[in-house]
């Protein structure tokens, strides 16, 4: 459910509230109790983190950073001269 913005044009109070998509807009302010309440636009709040469909659909080529693609350079070994570490 989203979280809707509402700015009363009679004293000027903004207010949030989560209402499901298919309900009715507010109309009433809280504040004042006049019918005088609009819906602002606003920005989205969400992010694309981690693994999952953004990775896997929408990325191409060297971009892909995928699981088990072998992701990380392989390391190269080093002699030890004989010493094992402590």
């Amino acid at each position: 459910m989203p979280i809707y913005e509402y700015e009363c044009k009679a004293c000027g109070h903004r207010l949030e509230k989560l209402q499901k998509v298919s309900a009715a807009a507010l109309t009433d302010c809280p504040r004042c109790e006049r019918a005088e309440l609009s819906r602002l636009v606003s920005a989205a709040g969400f992010r694309l983190a981690g693994g999952g469909w953004y990775e896997t659909d929408f990325k191409s080529g060297q971009k892909r950073n995928l699981a088990g693609e072998g992701g990380a350079p392989p390391s190269t070994s080093t002699e030890t001269g004989g010493k094992t570490p402590a």
